[in-house]
C-alpha cells in the first residue's frame, strides 16, 4: 500500500521525523539546502568562489554564509514540528491519499428519516449494476447474545449504536447499508438504488419531551441523572439572580473529511488505515462488531487532519472492514462533507437554569441549578459530559452550598460526543453569566466580584473534592487586567477599522458599540470518575540516534515534537525519530482531555531514564561514583566535581539501548449518588477579557482582542502552547457569534461549509497573551498541564460578556445571533 505523496516526495509517514541520510530526510533538505563542504547546492556557489555573471564574467569573492541557527533543544524550548513544512507545501500524506493494488470505493446508504422503522431493505438493483462487488447490511454482521440481528452495537462507555441499523433508525444520516464497486462513482449510484421501506415515526428534538415520551432505544431515554448534593439546603443569601441559558450544538468540523482504507488480510482478519485518535480502542471494539479476536485487526494510524474530537464514529471503520472482508479486495472510503456532518458527534447542545445566592458584598453563598445535555441519539460519553457540567457548575469560585441536578437524555437528534471541554463549556457560559448579572445588580465592576470569590489551591470543589493542584485563578485575572486595552478609532482617526460586519459593512459607524467582558473557566484534565489513564512508551538508541515508540497519536497538539523534546532533554542526543503509530504497540490511549503530554509523555520520560541509567552505570562505576553524579547537558555528560567531561556520542559509540516503561497517574473515584467523590486526577484554569464592536443597529459583531492568561503548569514548548491557545480561542469565538448546527424536526439543515458558518481570518481576533503561569503541578508529568481545551471553555463566555457590556442585553444564548444584539 502506498500513497501517492509517499511516493513522489519521499515524506515521512504521520507522526514520524525524517533522519539525517534517509529518503525523507534528503526530500526535505532539498528544499532548503545549504552547501557543505566539497558540495554546491543547486542555485549558488560555493563560499569563497567567484559567482559567474554574463559571457563568463566574474565578480568579487562571495561572502562566507553565516552558520546556521542551532536548533532548539530539548523541553522549554520551540523546535519547529516535523510535520510543518510537509503540511504547509500540501504534501504530508493524509488517509485520503491512500491506495492499494486491486482498490474498491465503499459508499453508505443513510436514513433521510431521523426517526423510522425499517420495514425491508432490497439491494437486487444495486447488485445489478455493472463493477458492484458487494452490499452489506445488519444481517452481515455478528447477531447479539440472543440471536438476534442488532447491527453489532458499540460504543465509547455503552454499547448501544449499531454499525448499521438493524431495525429502527434513530437519527437523521444514520448508516443502513454500504456497497463496495470498482469506482467512487458507482458505488454511490448503488448506495443510491438500494430501495429501504421505511414506516415514519413521530421524532423526539425537544430533550425535555423526551422524560416523558415513548423510549427511542431499549435503554431508554435518560442516559444519566446525577445530583450533587454540596452544604445546606436552607441557605440563602442577601441577592439572589436567575437566569435560563442555552448553549446551541457546535460540530468539530475538521477540514479533513473523514478517509480511510482497509485491506483483507490472508488470516481472515483486516488492516485499516484510518486518522483514529484512539487506535486501540477503535481496534478492540472494530473486532468485537466484526465478531474477530482484536489480534486478527490492525489498526495503522494514516495522517490525522485535524482532531478537537473523537475523529470517527466507529461504523465508518467497522462498515470499511466488512466491505473488504466481504469482497476480499482493499476497501476505500472517503466521506463528502454532508456526510461528514452526519457522521461523527457533535458538542452536546444544553439547557442550563441557575439561581445564585450571595451576600450583599458579593460572595457567593449558593448555587442552585439544572443542566440538561442533548446526548441525540445514542449514549457516546454523555455521562462523562454530565459528570464534568455537574462537577464544574460553580466555576472556579468558592460556595459553600452547590445543589444541582443534571441529566442527559437521549432524542432523534444527531449523537454528541467529545470535543474540547464537553459539560465545561456549558457550565462555564451559566455561571459567568450569573456572574455578570449579580454583579449588575450589587453595583460591583464585574472584575472585582470574581476576584472576591476566586478558588485556591486547598479549596473545596462542590464534589467535596480538595483542589491538591496549582489553582493561581486570582493571579490569572490580575493578569488580564493589567494588559493594556487595544486603542479605539478615535484614538487613531487615521488608521482604517475594520468594522462589524467585514469591509464594506452596510453598518453606520455611529451605531458601533465597544463592550468589554471577563471570563474565567476550568477544565479536568485525563479521564474521570475511575478511568484507568495508562500509557506505555519505548525508547531505544543505537549511536547517536534514538527512537521512540508509543501509540500516542498527535492530531496536531505536538505529541511528536513533545517526544523528541523529552528524550533530547534527557539523554543528550540530537537525532530523535518518532515511530509511525500502529497497534502492533502498546496502547497509549485516546488523544483528548490533554491526556498525552501526562500519561505519554510520562511514560517517554521514564523509558528515558531507564536508557539514561544504562549509560551512566559503567561509565560512573569506572570513576567509582554514584551514576546520579553524573549529569548530561549540552551533549556532554560531566561528573558533580568537573573530573568528567565526555561527549554523549563517545559514550554511546558502539552501543545500544533500551528500555520500556509505563505512566499512570493516580486513581479516581466515580461521584457518588450526590455528586461527592474524587473524580479527577487535575484541573486546569484560564482567564480571559474579550473586547468586540458591536452593530447595534444590525446586531452585527466583532472580536476585537481577546487577552487570556493561563495556568500552564510547566511552558514545555512555549510556542506550541501559544498555538494551542490561539487555536482554542478562535474555536470558542466560533461558538460564541458563528457555529450552529441547525435541525428541523431532527433533520440536518446546513451540513456544508457554506451553510455551517466557521471564523475566517476576519474573523478571528487578534489574541494577546498576558500569561503563562508555570506553578508546576508536583503530581503531573514535568509539572505541566492541558492547554488546548482551556481557552475553548472560556472564550464563548467572555465573548457574551463583552456583547452583554456593549448591548446592555442579557444575552443568554449560545451563539449569539444578531437579534440578541440589536438595542
Amino acid at each position: 500500500m502506498t500513497s501517492p505523496t509517499d511516493t513522489a516526495s519521499g515524506i515521512p509517514g504521520p507522526g514520524s521525523s525524517p533522519e539525517r541520510g534517509s529518503a525523507a530526510g534528503g526530500a526535505l533538505g532539498g528544499l532548503f539546502r545549504q552547501a557543505t563542504p566539497g558540495t554546491t547546492a543547486p542555485g549558488t556557489t560555493a563560499p569563497g568562489t567567484a559567482a559567474a555573471g554574463p559571457a563568463g564574467a566574474t565578480g568579487p569573492a562571495a561572502e562566507p554564509a553565516a552558520p546556521p541557527e542551532p536548533e532548539p533543544f530539548g523541553l522549554g524550548t520551540s523546535p519547529a514540528r516535523a510535520d510543518a513544512l510537509p503540511k504547509a507545501l500540501g504534501i504530508y500524506p493524509y488517509a485520503a491519499d491512500l491506495w492499494a493494488e486491486g482498490l474498491l470505493w465503499g459508499a453508505v446508504l443513510r436514513s433521510p428519516h431521523p426517526h423510522a422503522r425499517i420495514v425491508s431493505v432490497d439491494a437486487t438493483a444495486a447488485l445489478a449494476l455493472p463493477g458492484v462487488h458487494a452490499v452489506v447490511t445488519a444481517a452481515d454482521l455478528p447477531t447479539d447474545h440472543e440471536g438476534r440481528i442488532a447491527g453489532a452495537p458499540h460504543g465509547p462507555v455503552i454499547a448501544d449504536r449499531p454499525v448499521l441499523a438493524a431495525d429502527v433508525v434513530r437519527h437523521h444520516g444514520e448508516p443502513v447499508a454500504a456497497v463496495a464497486a470498482d469506482h467512487p462513482d458507482t458505488a454511490r449510484l448503488a448506495a443510491a438504488a438500494i430501495a429501504v421501506e421505511y414506516e415514519v415515526l413521530e421524532p423526539v428534538t425537544d430533550p425535555e419531551k423526551s422524560f416523558h415520551a415513548a423510549p427511542l432505544h431499549p435503554d431508554g431515554n435518560l442516559l444519566r441523572h446525577l445530583p450533587l448534593r454540596f452544604g445546606d439546603p436552607e441557605a440563602v443569601g442577601d441577592v439572589v439572580v436567575e437566569g435560563l441559558y442555552q448553549v446551541g450544538r457546535q460540530d468539530p468540523a475538521p477540514l479533513g473529511a473523514e478517509a480511510g482504507l482497509a485491506v483483507p488480510r490472508p488470516d481472515g482478519g483486516v488492516e485499516l488505515h484510518l486518522s483514529s485518535t484512539d487506535p486501540h480502542g477503535d481496534r478492540d471494539r472494530t473486532a468485537a462488531c466484526l465478531g474477530l479476536e482484536p489480534d486478527r485487526v490492525r489498526l495503522v494510524v494514516a495522517g490525522v487532519p485535524g482532531a478537537t474530537t473523537d475523529r470517527e464514529d466507529l461504523s465508518f471503520q467497522v462498515t470499511l472492514a466488512l466491505l473488504a472482508l466481504r469482497t476480499g479486495h482493499p476497501v476505500k472510503m472517503v466521506l463528502s462533507r454532508e456526510e461528514s456532518f452526519q457522521t461523527h458527534t457533535t458538542r452536546h447542545p444544553a439547557l442550563l437554569r441557575y439561581r445564585h445566592h450571595a451576600d450583599a458584598e458579593g460572595r457567593l453563598v449558593k448555587v442552585e441549578a439544572q443542566i440538561l445535555l442533548d446526548g441525540g441519539a445514542y449514549a457516546d460519553i454523555s455521562s462523562e459530559a454530565l459528570a464534568a457540567a455537574a462537577a464544574f457548575s460553580a466555576g472556579p469560585y468558592v460556595v459553600p452550598h452547590v445543589f444541582v441536578d443534571a441529566w442527559a437524555v437521549r432524542t432523534n437528534n444527531p449523537p454528541a460526543g467529545r470535543m474540547r471541554g464537553e459539560g465545561a463549556l456549558q457550565a462555564c457560559f451559566a455561571y459567568e453569566s450569573q456572574l455578570d448579572k449579580l454583579a449588575a445588580k450589587l453595583g460591583i465592576d464585574p472584575l472585582e466580584i470574581r476576584r472576591r470569590n476566586v478558588m485556591a489551591t486547598g479549596d473545596l470543589m462542590p464534589t467535596g473534592q480538595s483542589v491538591t493542584c496549582p489553582a493561581p485563578v486570582g493571579a490569572l485575572l490580575d493578569a488580564v487586567a493589567a494588559e493594556p486595552l487595544p486603542p479605539l478609532p478615535v484614538d487613531e482617526p487615521d488608521t482604517e477599522w475594520l468594522l462589524p460586519g467585514g469591509p464594506g459593512g452596510a453598518g453606520d459607524p455611529a451605531a458601533v458599540r465597544r463592550g468589554i467582558g471577563y471570563a474565567v473557566g476550568m477544565v479536568h484534565m485525563l479521564g474521570a470518575e475511575g478511568a484507568d489513564e495508562v500509557s506505555t512508551a519505548t525508547v531505544r538508541i543505537s549511536g547517536e540516534h534514538a527512537t521512540v515508540i508509543c501509540a500516542a497519536v498527535d492530531a496536531g497538539q505536538g505529541f511528536a515534537t513533545l517526544a523528541k523534546q523529552i528524550v533530547q532533554d534527557v539523554l543528550g542526543v540530537t537525532e530523535v525519530w518518532i515511530a509511525p503509530v500502529d497497534t502492533d504497540q502498546p496502547a497509549a490511549g485516546p488523544t483528548s482531555r490533554g491526556r498525552q503530554t501526562w500519561v505519554s509523555g510520562g511514560a517517554v520520560e521514564r523509558a528515558a531514564q531507564m536508557v539514561r541509567h544504562q549509560l551512566l552505570q559503567p561509565i560512573a562505576a569506572d570513576f567509582g561514583m554514584s551514576p546520579e553524579l553524573l549529569q548530561i547537558a549540552d551533549g556532554k555528560i560531566t561528573s558533580y566535581d568537573g573530573v568528567l567531561g565526555m561527549p554523549v556520542s563517545e559514550a554511546l559509540e558502539g552501543k545500544e539501548l533500551w528500555a520500556t516503561a509505563q505512566c499512570r497517574p493516580h486513581p479516581t473515584e466515580p461521584l457518588d449518588d450526590t455528586g461527592q467523590g474524587d473524580a479527577f486526577v487535575s484541573i486546569a484554569f484560564c482567564a480571559m477579557r474579550a473586547v468586540v464592536d458591536v452593530d447595534i443597529e444590525l446586531g452585527a459583531v466583532r472580536v476585537v482582542d481577546v487577552t487570556v492568561a493561563q495556568d500552564v503548569g510547566r511552558a514545555l514548548n512555549p510556542r506550541q502552547i501559544e498555538a494551542r491557545i490561539e487555536a482554542g480561542v478562535t474555536q470558542g469565538v466560533g461558538l460564541a457569534l458563528l457555529e450552529e448546527l441547525h435541525t428541523e424536526d431532527g433533520r440536518v439543515v446546513n451540513p456544508s461549509f457554506t451553510g455551517y458558518r466557521l471564523p475566517t481570518a476576519l474573523d478571528a481576533p487578534e489574541v494577546r497573551i498576558a500569561a503563562l503561569l508555570e506553578e508546576r503541578d508536583v503530581v503531573a508529568s514535568f509539572g505541566a498541564k492541558a492547554v488546548g481545551a482551556a481557552p475553548a471553555v472560556v472564550a464563548p463566555a467572555a465573548v457574551a460578556a463583552a456583547v452583554r457590556a456593549a448591548t446592555g442585553r442579557a444575552v443568554t444564548r449560545l451563539p449569539v445571533r444578531p437579534q440578541d444584539a440589536v438595542v
